[in-house]
């Protein structure tokens, strides 16, 4: 990043993040891949075989699950089988937007992803009705709550596997503080409906995506821009999750981040299909950087789960 002075480099891959695809029953304001129920890209079973094998080499034991909804991917349950059987992996996590759960034909998949120990990480955006729909759209709060009080009764956030909330902020500013933000969730989400969960992410807007066409449409591109940078903080630059993961789009190209992939930003290998790299050759590359990484490193810094400092 040119403001640090530094050029990045890759400590290790423990963490593989896969993009299942852009198909979504939602069509959300800030979504970074413009994910909507229209769209059709989806991970093969093919590419998925490929990243089973990386997998297999040993060096990762996180795999996070994304989309759109990685729900509406046809080979979803067969991954998770798959990953399941690999005994060097540790946690498995399932990005979801809840609402999806609520949808026909997807009633027992919690139960399966309990059944496999599979964390969820529940984007919700805020506790109130009125900013989830205002990113959301209406209907899906009612969903979201019912979703997690399913969840609870089967022991997610409980005695089961982990529950994790994702808050993102409504606009072009920082999250409030990771600790205050989650003690605030859980009163109201227990009191109003007796809903718990294991933990809250806070993640900063990423200025890529509808996102950034939305403040462009609001001319708050560049005053945005500018906050994220006069935020920058060095101390985040050790703890970016770029360091330690690698994330691979539907098509099986391998990118140092979900962000990354969107902008089509290369890894800085010969050869960038997940089925032709293995971990060890990725260790100690140079990560590609731009202006939108410092909503990674802005303030307490950001990653896919939560903040940096927390």
């Amino acid at each position: 990043m040119e403001k640090s002075g530094q050029v990045l480099t890759r400590d290790s891959v423990a963490c593989l993040q896969m993009n299942l695809g852009y198909a979504c029953n939602l069509s959300c304001s800030h979504c970074h891949v413009g994910a909507d129920p229209h769209r059709t890209e989806e991970m093969s079973r093919q590419v998925m075989e490929h990243c089973l094998r990386f997998v297999e080499q040993g060096a990762v034991n996180v795999v996070d699950l994304t989309g759109g909804a990685p729900e509406m991917n046809p080979h979803l349950r067969y991954l998770i089988e798959r990953l399941r059987m690999i005994g060097s992996l540790e946690k498995i996590l399932l990005r979801s937007n809840l609402s999806i759960l609520a949808e026909a034909g997807y009633a027992d998949l919690p139960s399966f992803l309990a059944e496999n120990n599979v964390e969820i990480v529940a984007s919700m955006p805020c506790y109130l009705k009125e900013n989830v729909e205002a990113q959301r759209g209406p209907g899906v709060y009612e969903a979201n709550i019912t979703v997690l009080q399913e969840l609870n009764r089967i022991g997610y956030g409980t005695t089961g596997p982990g529950l994790h909330l994702v808050y993102n902020p409504g606009g072009d500013f920082l999250p409030g503080p990771q600790p205050a933000l989650e003690a605030a969730y859980k009163e109201h989400l227990g009191k109003r409906f007796g809903i718990t969960f294991t933990s809250l992410y806070t993640i900063t807007n990423m200025p890529i995506g509808r996102f950034r066409s939305d403040l462009e449409r609001h001319g708050q591109l560049q005053p945005y821009l500018d906050l994220l940078a006069e935020s920058f903080n060095p101390a985040n630059l050790a703890r970016v999750m770029c360091r330690n993961m690698v994330s691979v789009d539907w098509q099986g190209q391998v990118y140092d981040c979900d962000f990354n992939h969107v902008l089509r930003l290369p890894l800085d290998v010969a050869d960038g299909y997940i089925g032709n790299v293995r971990a060890d050759d990725l260790i100690g590359t140079a990560i590609a950087s731009g202006e939108h990484c410092f909503a990674c490193t802005a303030g307490a810094g950001s990653s896919c789960q939560g903040s940096l400092s927390a």
